[in-house]
């Protein structure tokens, strides 16, 4: 007997012991509060023990038998999700496993910004490591296929913001976001328009958009920048806006615009074609759709830049001539 009660006493103080470690261990930092970050992945499709092996094998001090020894104690073997992780200093097991069953993973941001054309964004995408490039090389045609289809032209149909994704993410994915936000957007500004606009459909009012981005110095003025387009459309008259003759010129394009290229047609041209172009110009942020669809009142039919971001308006052609020989010449 006294060797038994020997026995479950020892039983009892070894339990009691790893209790205590335990108690510890799970607690104490894995990395001390001074001390750096660390990534780590975990592989699609890794089970509990798998997982926590690649979690030690990448430099985590922490033992994968313990850790899962941890997770099925606390009932969470099975909730380990897959991806890229970054372990802060300070981090205990707990937090550890805590962030695994949560899925906090690594988040990468990229941002699109207003005015800029779709070749632009895709460099843009291309050029992120982090993604994956399904998109990079496929000809315009079949990537709109993937990700916008019905859509026979990329310019302005998506939607200029920041956009945060997990690494490993596809490219295609961003496109995908960045054109429903749009459609979404535009679907919202074209049901709460004012009313008698010229614009046949949604896509028209789009054109619009990426004018009206274009042309503003100022986003206070993108209101009346567009109710001097719109302005122009219901008389008849020619919108004669650069930025549309500078986009139809493409890699021509040097920095400056001369005479001679406001008078070489092509598509694109609103010197020397009536009406708007036959696509947008640039990806139009929210602003510029609610300008486009909701213009300012008033009568103007020109405007000139003063040379400080802002322009100077005009309702009749003998103003805006004193306003041009005032601020350009």
């Amino acid at each position: 007997m006294g060797i038994i009660k020997k026995l479950v006493a020892l039983i009892v103080l070894l339990a009691l012991l790893s209790s205590a470690f335990l108690v510890y261990w799970v607690r104490d930092p894995l990395i001390a509060p001074n001390g750096q970050s660390i990534e780590f992945n975990i592989a699609p499709g890794s089970g509990l023990r798998s997982a926590m092996k690649q979690v030690q094998a990448q430099g985590i001090p922490a033992n994968h038998w313990l850790m899962e020894f941890l997770a099925r104690g606390m009932g969470k073997g099975a909730a380990i999700k897959p991806g890229s992780y970054r372990i802060e200093p300070g981090t205990n097991p707990i937090g550890l496993l805590d962030q695994l069953v949560r899925g906090n993973t690594i988040k990468e941001s990229l941002t699109i910004i207003e005015g800029w054309t779709f070749l632009q964004m895709r460099a843009e995408l291309a050029k992120q490591k982090w993604l994956k490039q399904e998109g990079a090389n496929l000809p315009v045609e079949q990537l709109l296929e993937k990700v916008a289809p019905g859509f026979p032209h990329p310019e302005g149909i998506f939607y200029p913001s920041t956009y945060v994704f997990e690494r490993g993410t596809s490219d295609l994915t961003i496109y995908q976001q960045a054109h429903q936000q749009l459609m979404k957007k535009l679907k919202q500004s074209w049901a709460n328009r004012a009313a008698d606009l010229p614009y046949d459909n949604p896509y028209e009012a789009l054109i619009m958009a990426s004018i009206v981005e274009k042309e503003t110095g100022k986003a206070a003025e993108r209101a009346k920048i567009a109710s001097v387009f719109v302005n122009r459309m219901r008389r008849g008259m020619l919108l004669q806006t650069d930025p549309t003759v500078i986009y139809g010129m493409g890699e021509r394009f040097d920095g400056n615009i001369r005479k001679q290229d406001l008078l070489t047609d092509t598509p694109y041209n609103t010197y020397t074609r009536s009406g708007l172009p036959p696509t947008p110009i640039a990806l139009p942020g929210k602003d510029a759709i609610d300008a486009a669809l909701n213009p300012a009142p008033g009568k103007d039919l020109y405007f000139v830049a003063r040379g400080d971001g802002s322009s100077q308006f005009s309702d009749n052609l003998e103003d805006h001539n004193r306003a041009v020989n005032k601020y350009q010449r």
